[in-house]
């Protein structure tokens, strides 16, 4: 099968390798939409010892089952791989397993190549009326999503509804869709990049401004920098939230003094629950997250530009979908 390879920093090449084999309880998707993560890009840029090349990359997918009783069934991928006995996974916090995997990190193989193999349990179906494209971005609403409602279960029911987001990726994007979808109305998007503002500002509903000079209860910083967690800060009322859910760099930024004598809470968060995966993608099916209409599609083979044109900043778009077959 044909696979876009990490072979080194900044060096991917796409080229024939084995083909996935299903282990048991496994079975094998036709992989038709797989999106580019941050965490793909860190990989790219040699900042992630747990994804050392060779490795493919990727876990944004979405596709069809081949073989077996589920042949053709249309299905979006859960990346996260839990041992479903240990105590967090019985308590419904999957995203805890000490054993967890996700793939596109070692020993995991993962989704930029025509085919993938996954359990059952890691997919969901996907109704015929949703474009696969779309249903890859499943699991980076299911970030934001996870992390939307940790937030709103520590803001304190005295105060107001109200959020900042820090970065108009596809991850600050998907929280502010989030939290819209869980009751918020006033939710902005803090996004310093006067192009990619300015695409946010033409999507329906989403509020993009370069700064702010107002707090927040809720502030999610998507980013995940030093610089946004000093951002957030300042920029979180007192008694109000933090959600980190940006995995940037882990320099200072974080006012710790300040967070003690007001009260503010930190929450660090990473992937999702298996409910949480479910519920978002249920959400993505009913329209509940909007018409999804802020991502581009280049085919497989254009990963290595794809990738380049990612590192360069030429992207306004918040999320690239490759296609393994085009």
């Amino acid at each position: 099968m044909k696979a876009l390879v990490y072979q080194g920093v900044e060096t991917l090449g796409f080229t024939d390798v084995p083909d996935a084999i299903p282990q048991a309880g496994e079975h094998l998707i036709k992989v038709e939409a797989v999106g580019i993560c941050g965490s793909d890009m860190h990989a790219y840029l040699g900042h992630d010892v747990r994804r050392p090349a060779p490795l493919i990359l990727g876990h944004e997918a979405a596709g069809t089952i081949k073989g077996g009783t589920y042949d053709g069934m249309r299905v979006t991928v859960n990346p996260l791989v839990t041992c479903g006995v240990c105590p967090a996974c019985k308590a419904g916090r999957e995203n805890l397993c000490p054993e967890r995997q996700i793939i596109s990190m070692m020993p995991r193989e993962g989704a930029f190549a025509q085919y993938v193999a996954m359990p059952m349990s890691n997919l969901v179906e996907v109704p015929d009326h949703v474009p696969l494209e779309k249903a890859a971005l499943a699991e980076p609403l299911a970030v934001s999503w996870h992390a939307a409602q940790l937030a709103l279960q520590a803001l304190h029911p005295a105060m107001e509804r109200r959020a900042l987001v820090i970065g108009g990726g596809a991850i600050g994007l998907a929280a502010s869709l989030a939290l819209k979808v869980m009751g918020l109305v006033d939710v902005t998007i803090v996004e310093p990049d006067p192009a990619r503002c300015a695409f946010l500002c033409e999507q329906a509903d989403q509020i993009a401004v370069a700064s702010t000079d107002q707090n927040y209860p809720i502030v999610i910083d998507a980013v995940g920098f030093g610089v946004t967690r000093a951002s957030a800060s300042s920029l979180v009322q007192p008694g109000g939230v933090i959600a980190h859910v940006g995995l940037g760099d882990d320099k200072p930024g974080l006012d710790v003094r300040r967070a003690t004598l007001q009260e503010i809470t930190f929450i660090g968060t990473y992937t999702y629950t298996a409910a949480d995966f479910r519920d978002t993608a249920a959400a993505l099916f009913d329209g509940r997250l909007g018409p999804l209409d802020w991502t581009q599609t280049r085919p497989l083979a254009e990963g290595t530009s794809a990738f380049a044109d990612l590192r360069a900043g030429k992207v306004v778009t918040p999320k690239i979908i490759l296609a393994p077959w085009s």
